[in-house]
C-alpha cells in the first residue's frame, strides 16, 4: 500500500528530527535513566531479598544498588533502560529486575505496560505472575546456553507479549551482568569489527547452483518433526492437560518439515529465488539488511494466524547469541515457488527481512526458534520450542584482518549499548528511519490537505471532484493510515502529556511513535488555522469508518434521521463532561484514567482490528448502528478527543468558511445538509463541531443549490438575454477582447 520511498526522501524524517529537536528540546542534557521513575513503586525487597534501601544510582550505568547496612547485596535496574521491549502496542514494556554478585536473578516486577492485548481479557496479574517466575534466573547458564537455558511459561493470548517480556528480561540481565563482572561472567570487550564477512558477487559472478547442492553443504539447514516426536516432548514436560490432548494420526508422519536459508547470500539466494525474484529482495533490502527463507510443510504452520491479527510473527523467532529478533508484517513476503527444478514441494514459502540496527552477523552462527502450541482447554494452550540452527559454509565467506581490542573501561561499557542516557534519549531517532516509509507517506498526505484547504474555494468549485477525493481520502485514513499503520490518536495521547507536565516532562515517550507525533504536530497547527474539523474530518481513522459506512447505508436506502435542534444542541455538552470527567481522573490516577478512556471505540475498531471481547465488539457494534440512521452520531455527542481538541480551537486566527447574509435567513440549505448540523439556525457555523468537511463552501458556489447563486444567474442570463448576447459565445470588440459585463459561460436554472 505505502511504497518504498528512494533515499532522497531522507530530508524529509531529518526535517522533522531537527523540528522535534529545537522546539522540544531533546538532544542536550542527557535524560534521566528511567529505572529512577520506578523504585517508588516497589520496595527493594522485593526486587532484593534481605535488602532494606536503595542506593546511589551508579555513574557507568543505570544500575541501583540494593542495600543492607551499607553492604551490597544484589542490583537493581530496568529491562528498558537496557534493551528495546516493545510489543503489540509498539511501547515498552518497563520490567524492574535485580540480581546479585553470582550472577541469579533475584526478583522481577512488571511495573508498566501499554500492551492492548494484556488489557483486555486476560487479568493483568497473570502476566505480572509469569514475571516473577523469573527469580533465579541463572545468568550464567543462559550466557552458556545463548539465553535458551529456561523453559518458556507462555500465556494463552498474550504470546507475543510474554516472549518480548522474556527475551528483556535475559538480554538486559546478560547485559548487566558482564558490564559488572558478576559471577563467572567477564565484562565484554568491545572489538574492532567482526572477523570475517559475507562474500558479495555480483551480476554475472554469482553462480548458480541447485537444491541437492545447497541442501549437501549446509547452505540449506532442515529441522524435521514428526507427530511421535512432538508428542513425546509434551509428554517431557509432564503437563497431564497437554499429554491427555496429544496429537491424533500416525506417529511417522510429518508434523513440520520446516528448512530455512540465507538468501541474502548471493549463491544461495539467486539459486533459490531464480534472477527475477533475487533482483527484487536486493531492491526490498537496505543497506546493512540480511533475509532468510523459510518454507515449510506439514500438519503445523510456522507463520500461524497471529501475525494477521497483530503484525508480529508469534510462533518463531531468530536468536544469536545474546540477540533475539522478531518478525513483523512489514519484514515478511510471501514467495510464489522455488527456482530450482529439484526442489521439493512446500506448501510455506516465506522471506523474512532481519533489519540491519537488530546487530545481526549472517557470518556467525544462529538459530531460529519455532514455538509449538497445543490447546488444552476452551483458551489455555500448553507452549515447548525447537530449535533449528544454521551457519553460513566457509566458502560463501571471506576473512577480515582484525586489529587487537585496546583494553579500557569505555569498551568494557559498550556491550550496554542501550544503557547510555544519551543514546535512549534519540533511540526515536531509530525508530523513525525504521518508519520512514510511513513518515513519507503521512507528511505527503499532510501537505495535500493543506493544499485543499488553502485552495479550498477552487476545490469545492467541482462538486463531484470534491465528494470522490472526500471519499478517497477517508478511505486512505482509515485503512492506510488507521489499520495498516496504527495512527490513530486518542484522548490518552492528550490525558498523558498533561501528566508528563506536571510529574517531570520528557519528549522521549512522545517521540517513540513516529506516526502519532506527526499527527499532533499538524493538529496544532491546523487548530490554529482552522480549528478541530480537520482531524475530526478528515484525519480520524474512526471518524472515517464511521462516515463511509453512512454512506453505504445510504447507497441502501436506510432511513436517515435528523434530530429535533433544540434537543441536538443540548447533547452537545456530553462529549465535553465526558473529556472533564477523565482529565480530573488522569490528576488522581492516570492509569484509572486510560482504562475509563475505553469510551472511546478507536482500540477496538482500529488498533485491534476488532480482535477483542464480545463486550468491546458490542460497543463498537452499537456506535456504528447508530452512525448508520445519524450521520456521524459517537463524533457529535460521545468522543472525549474531539472535546479536548474543540477547547484550543477557540483561539483559531482565521475563519476560512464563506457565508452570505442570506444563510440562515432565509436559506435553510446548508444547515440541513450539514453531515453533523453544525450550523446553527441562524445560519452561523459553530467552529467546536465543524468537521470542515467543506460541503457547504460547495454549496456556496453552486447554480443549481444554493438560491443566492441561482438569483446571481438568473440575473446574468437575463442580462444577456436582453442584450441579444450568447451565453456559450461571449461577443467581442474590435479587439477580439469580450465586451465589458458577459461571459464566457452559464447554467440555467429552474
Amino acid at each position: 500500500m505505502m511504497s518504498k520511498p528512494g533515499r532522497g526522501h531522507s530530508w524529509i524524517i531529518s526535517l522533522f528530527a531537527l523540528i522535534a529537536s529545537l522546539v522540544l528540546g531533546v538532544g542536550g542534557a542527557q535524560a534521566e535513566p528511567l529505572v529512577m521513575k520506578f523504585l517508588d513503586e516497589v520496595s527493594v525487597g522485593e526486587i532484593v531479598p534481605g535488602a532494606t534501601e536503595y542506593g546511589e544510582l551508579r555513574s557507568d550505568i543505570p544500575v541501583v544498588e540494593a542495600l543492607k547496612d551499607g553492604q551490597v547485596l544484589g542490583y537493581v535496574f530496568l529491562t528498558s533502560d537496557f534493551v528495546t521491549t516493545t510489543g503489540y502496542s509498539g511501547k515498552p514494556i518497563h520490567t524492574l529486575m535485580g540480581v546479585d554478585p553470582e550472577a541469579q536473578v533475584t526478583g522481577v516486577r512488571l511495573v508498566k505496560h501499554s500492551e492492548p492485548i494484556v488489557l483486555v481479557g486476560i487479568p493483568e496479574a497473570k502476566i505480572k505472575a509469569v514475571t516473577e517466575k523469573y527469580a533465579g534466573l541463572d545468568l550464567i547458564a543462559e550466557a552458556e546456553a545463548g539465553g535458551s537455558a529456561h523453559d518458556l511459561d507462555i500465556v494463552s493470548g498474550a504470546t507475543v507479549t510474554i516472549i518480548v517480556i522474556d527475551d528483556s528480561i535475559v538480554r538486559a540481565g546478560l547485559k548487566v551482568a558482564r558490564a559488572l563482572g558478576l559471577g563467572s561472567l567477564e565484562p565484554e570487550l568491545a572489538s574492532s569489527g567482526p572477523t570475517k564477512a559475507l562474500l558479495m558477487p555480483t551480476g554475472d559472478d554469482v553462480p548458480v547452483s541447485d537444491w541437492q547442492t545447497l541442501a549437501g553443504d549446509g547452505s540449506i539447514r532442515s529441522l524435521r518433526l514428526d507427530v511421535g516426536q512432538v508428542n513425546a516432548a509434551f509428554e517431557e514436560t509432564g503437563d497431564p492437560r497437554a499429554i491427555k490432548r496429544a496429537e491424533k494420526g500416525d506417529p511417522d508422519a510429518t508434523f513440520i518439515d520446516m528448512q530455512m536459508a540465507l538468501v541474502s547470500a548471493p549463491e544461495i539466494g539467486r539459486t533459490l529465488l531464480g534472477d527475477s525474484e533475487y533482483a527484487n529482495l536486493l531492491e526490498w533490502l537496505d543497506e546493512g539488511e540480511q533475509a532468510i527463507l523459510v518454507v515449510g510443510r506439514g500438519k503445523y504452520s510456522f507463520k500461524g494466524s497471529g501475525y494477521v491479527r497483530g503484525g508480529i510473527f508469534d510462533r518463531m523467532h531468530l536468536i544469536q547469541g545474546d540477540t533475539a529478533v522478531r518478525f513483523h508484517d512489514k519484514q515478511h513476503r510471501r514467495l510464489g515457488k522455488l527456482a530450482p527444478e529439484d526442489a521439493p514441494s512446500f506448501t510455506e514459502l516465506d522471506i523474512f527481512k532481519v533489519k540491519a540496527e537488530s546487530g545481526f552477523d549472517p557470518a556467525e552462527p544462529f538459530r531460529l526458534q519455532l514455538l509449538v502450541q497445543r490447546a488444552v482447554g476452551a483458551i489455555d494452550k500448553a507452549f515447548i520450542t525447537f530449535d533449528l540452527g544454521y551457519r553460513i559454509p566457509d566458502r560463501y565467506t571471506e576473512k577480515l584482518a582484525a586489529a587487537a581490542p585496546e583494553v579500557n573501561n569505555a569498551q568494557i561499557q559498550s556491550d550496554v549499548a542501550v544503557s547510555d542516557t544519551s543514546e535512549l534519549s534519540h533511540l526515536w531517532k531509530r525508530i523513525w528511519i525504521q518508519k520512514r516509509v510511513e513518515v513519507v507517506v503521512l507528511v505527503a498526505a499532510l501537505i495535500l490537505l493543506t493544499g485543499v484547504f488553502f485552495f479550498q474555494m477552487q476545490v469545492t468549485k467541482y462538486e463531484r471532484f470534491t465528494y470522490w477525493f472526500r471519499i478517497g481520502f477517508l478511505t486512505f485514513t482509515l485503512v492506510g493510515l488507521g489499520w495498516y499503520a496504527n495512527g490513530q490518536l486518542s484522548v490518552v495521547n492528550v490525558l498523558a502529556f498533561f501528566s508528563a507536565v506536571t510529574t517531570g516532562f520528557s519528549w522521549n515517550a512522545f517521540l517513540m511513535d513516529p506516526l502519532v507525533f506527526i499527527l499532533w504536530f499538524s493538529v496544532a497547527a491546523s487548530l490554529l488555522f482552522w480549528g478541530r474539523g480537520v482531524y475530526c474530518g478528515w484525519l480520524c481513522p474512526f471518524g472515517a469508518l464511521q462516515e463511509l459506512t453512512n454512506k453505504i447505508a445510504r447507497f441502501f436506502k436506510i432511513p436517515q434521521y435528523t434530530l429535533p435542534w433544540g434537543l441536538h444542541e443540548r447533547l452537545w455538552p456530553i462529549k465535553y463532561m465526558i473529556f472533564l470527567g477523565l482529565f480530573g481522573l488522569s490528576l488522581y490516577s492516570l492509569e484509572m484514567a486510560e482504562r475509563y478512556a475505553e469510551i472511546e471505540p478507536f482500540k477496538t475498531a482500529i488498533i485491534l482490528k476488532f480482535q477483542r471481547g464480545w463486550p468491546y465488539i458490542l460497543f463498537v457494534v452499537v456506535l456504528l448502528g447508530a452512525g448508520l440512521f445519524i450521520e456521524r452520531f459517537y463524533c457529535r455527542y460521545l468522543c472525549p478527543l474531539g472535546a479536548a481538541l474543540a477547547i484550543p480551537a477557540r483561539l483559531r486566527m482565521f475563519d476560512w468558511l464563506k457565508r452570505y447574509k442570506e444563510c440562515g435567513d432565509p436559506c435553510q440549505r446548508c444547515a440541513k445538509e450539514c453531515m453533523v448540523q453544525a450550523i446553527h439556525p441562524e445560519g452561523n457555523i459553530n467552529p467546536n463541531e465543524c468537521l470542515q468537511c467543506l460541503h457547504c463552501q460547495v454549496l456556496y458556489q453552486s447554480d443549481t443549490k444554493c438560491p443566492v447563486c441561482i438569483k446571481k444567474a438568473t440575473k446574468r442570463e437575463k442580462f444577456l438575454k436582453q442584450n441579444n448576447m450568447s451565453p456559450t459565445t461571449p461577443k467581442s470588440g474590435g479587439s477580439g477582447q469580450p465586451l465589458v459585463g458577459t461571459t464566457t459561460t452559464s447554467q440555467s436554472t429552474t
